[in-house]
């Protein structure tokens, strides 16, 4: 029996359609109905990969308080401001709902002092970036079915994880099979500027919340003190912890409307109305306004300066080096300190890449742990 996908009847000529799909690398036959990115996003969200976001680092690390952000949530929010925007250009938004919650799986602990570290100890032996190691996750590391390894997923969610970047800074990942130099479809377009919209605007709460910046520092920034303003006059008898949530919540409405114009305006100024004219076009449309844009870099250089060097991020940074460079070096030396089943792959994938693997994997919980069992000598084994 072949059964018919259960498309959304209303998505736009030019969004991603399961029927159109470039399709898995595993034929498999399916019980059910679900459109493929729908299934893509439901073996996501089971994977080990995503429950170990949980306590995976953004800025603060997770023993440092409950409150603050970590992959997991972020995933969660990025799906939520990807999703809304989706929805209002008529996008898929089960492919974009999958490459939020997917986007960050191969990201290591202690957030971007990992990717580094990392990269830095595996030089010579193919380095490390989170777009590959996330691509290699859904691909090979995850261990679910009887057929196969990975997770199966579709091209599309396959194509946006490799070529998963910033607006202002590219991967270096390329993979001849995900046809380099060609944009991909406009929901992976999309989820690189909603995972820049979430994290802007958390870590905004979570500096403010830590005490790292202040509401007066913030009032130097023009795109933060022009909306502030606007609540302010809106809400005149609000306090102070409400005021800041409702700038929050209300910057994060400023972006999608302006991502949603601006890439509405893009689609039409290149005459796209299908994924060949998109592939054809070969261009971005997804993005921000030219205004929005300049807002936006002022604010970024302010969390950067102010937040994420602040010293006692560079604490916890320089920390989370050594930690983690003791770990793979020692890892090197004395592989029979992993577990069986990580040098049963040894042969396969090599002694650095599989020590690399099981790194990646870690949790910061689970690094610092095993630190302790490796480095204290009254730590129990």
């Amino acid at each position: 029996m072949v059964l018919q996908s259960n498309e959304r009847p209303d998505l736009a000529g030019y969004a991603a359609k399961s029927s159109e799909s470039l399709g898995r690398h595993y034929i498999e036959e399916f019980r059910d109905n679900r459109p493929a990115y729908e299934r893509d996003r439901d073996r996501i969200i089971h994977s080990a990969a995503f429950r170990r976001l949980e306590y995976k680092t953004q800025v603060f690390v997770n023993h440092e308080g409950d409150y603050y952000r970590t992959r997991l949530t972020h995933s969660l929010e990025v799906a939520q401001i990807g999703k809304a925007v989706a929805r209002r250009l008529r996008l898929n938004e089960e492919l974009t709902e999958a490459l939020a919650l997917a986007h960050d799986l191969g990201h290591t602990p202690f957030g971007h002092t990992g990717e580094e570290v990392l990269n830095r100890l595996m030089k010579d032996h193919g380095g490390f970036e989170h777009n590959r190691q996330s691509l290699r996750v859904v691909d090979e590391l995850e261990e679910r079915y009887a057929s196969f390894n990975g997770l199966n997923l579709s091209f599309e969610v396959r194509e946006g994880l490799i070529k998963h970047s910033s607006p202002y800074v590219t991967p270096t990942a390329t993979i001849d099979q995900f046809l380099p130099g060609i944009v991909p479809v406009i929901e992976a377009q999309l989820i690189n500027y909603a995972d820049e919209i979430a994290y802007n605007n958390h870590d905004i709460d979570d500096g403010l919340k830590s005490g790292y910046i202040t509401l007066d520092q913030l009032a130097e920034v023009q795109l933060w003190r022009e909306v502030n303003e606007d609540v302010r006059m809106r809400f005149p008898d609000a306090d102070p912890d409400r005021l800041k949530h409702q700038t929050i919540s209300s910057l994060i409405g400023l972006f999608i409307d302006d991502i949603t114009a601006e890439t509405s305006r893009m689609i039409v100024e290149n005459g796209i109305n299908s994924i060949k004219d998109l592939r054809g076009v070969n261009r971005i449309v997804a993005g921000f306004s030219q205004e929005l844009s300049r807002k936006n870099r002022e604010l970024k250089l302010f969390l950067l300066q102010n937040l994420y060097h602040h010293y006692k991020v560079e604490r916890m940074r320089v920390k989370a080096e050594r930690y983690l460079t003791n770990l793979f070096t020692t890892y090197l030396s004395y592989p029979t300190l992993l577990p069986v089943k990580y040098l049963k792959k040894m042969e396969l994938f090599g002694r650095e890449r599989v020590i690399c693997d099981y790194i990646a994997g870690m949790t910061d919980r689970f690094a610092l742990d095993e630190y302790k069992r490796l480095f204290e000598p009254y730590e129990r084994v």
